[in-house]
């Protein structure tokens, strides 16, 4: 239910002032739809998020429309939503994607690499070094445009073929990254298998490695209930970067055990009561979500739309 003046803010230890939330839903999120979903209803999720406040929205990927079927629509709907005052990060797997990307005038671009060999294969068809030389070309053209680049790094804490994914190997691809020219990375529990205290380890040894926390975002799923704990333990390490859906949103479909990301709300609700800015509507980010949980036939699977819209009210 909603109470006036609640969550309370009370602000707890040594936390950013300000978390910029990079919102995936309508990329990330739609993408292992299986009904395929309008290109002007995702223009139209796209604009309420904005409306909402989010100042970072990835709006789509230019990969082979067989890759995901879902965002074949990719060059209809980046102009619908290219007049947009807020950055509109796309994924290119390679120079094709990019070249696709650039003509439609797309300022901030994203490469897809893997921790693991197991998911590189499943994913990109190549193995993890194949990737990386794949991607050297992409994040140089990127960035002789002053193109924003996002390095996303999947299956950092676990991976389904492979059980537990070492420390140094991750920082090994992570550094690579770094080394291409990307801007930012974004460390995915792609089948969300990560703990506190391994965020914590994690993210002291790329910082002993010469990546940063301001270098990184932190993408969690929430498959084992860990997500919002795992990103307090990354706020705490001084990450100010973090990627959530709207409404919960989103799997992926190279990673059968991959359930949702986090969503979007409960990561609002958390970050308000710890006194963190957003510069996020509430209340209208949980309208768009149940706008768009109806748009899919479904209710939202998030915590806060739920109690926020009344969705359990019946319940009770």
């Amino acid at each position: 239910m909603t109470v006036p003046g609640l969550p309370m803010a009370v602000p707890a230890g040594d936390l950013p002032g300000r978390v910029r939330i990079h919102e995936v839903g309508a990329r990330d999120g739609l993408q292992n739809e299986k009904t395929t979903v309008p290109t002007e209803i995702k223009a139209e999720f796209i604009r309420r998020l904005a409306d909402a406040g989010l100042t970072t929205i990835e709006a789509t990927s230019f990969v082979h429309p067989k890759w995901v079927p879902q965002l074949a629509d990719a060059e209809q709907l980046f102009p619908m939503v290219a007049d947009l005052p807020v950055a509109l990060p796309v994924l290119v797997p390679n120079e094709r994607g990019l070249d696709r990307a650039l003509t439609l005038g797309a300022g901030r671009v994203a490469v897809f690499a893997s921790a693991t060999e197991s998911f590189a294969k499943a994913n990109l068809n190549r193995t993890v070094d194949e990737a990386l030389a794949m991607f050297e070309p992409v994040v140089a053209r990127a960035k002789a445009d002053d193109v924003h680049v996002r390095g996303y790094l999947s299956m950092c804490f676990g991976d389904p073929w492979e059980g537990p994914v070492p420390i140094p190997q991750v920082v090994r691809v992570c550094r690579a990254l770094m080394d291409l020219g990307c801007d930012e990375l974004s460390l995915g529990d792609t089948i969300g298998v990560a703990t506190p205290g391994h965020v914590v380890a994690l993210l002291a040894a790329l910082d002993e490695a010469g990546v940063p926390p301001s270098a990184l975002g932190v993408h969690f799923h929430d498959t084992y209930g860990q997500a919002l704990a795992n990103t307090l333990a990354a706020l705490q390490q001084g990450v100010t970067t973090v990627d959530a859906s709207a409404g919960g949103l989103g799997g992926c479909p190279y990673a059968k055990s991959a359930t949702g990301n986090l969503a979007t709300e409960d990561l609002v609700w958390m970050l308000r009561g710890l006194g963190i800015d957003t510069g996020i509507d509430l209340g209208r980010l949980v309208a768009t979500s149940t706008w768009m949980a109806t748009q899919l036939g479904r209710p939202s699977p998030s915590r806060t739309v739920r109690a926020l819209s009344h969705e359990d009210t019946e319940e009770h």
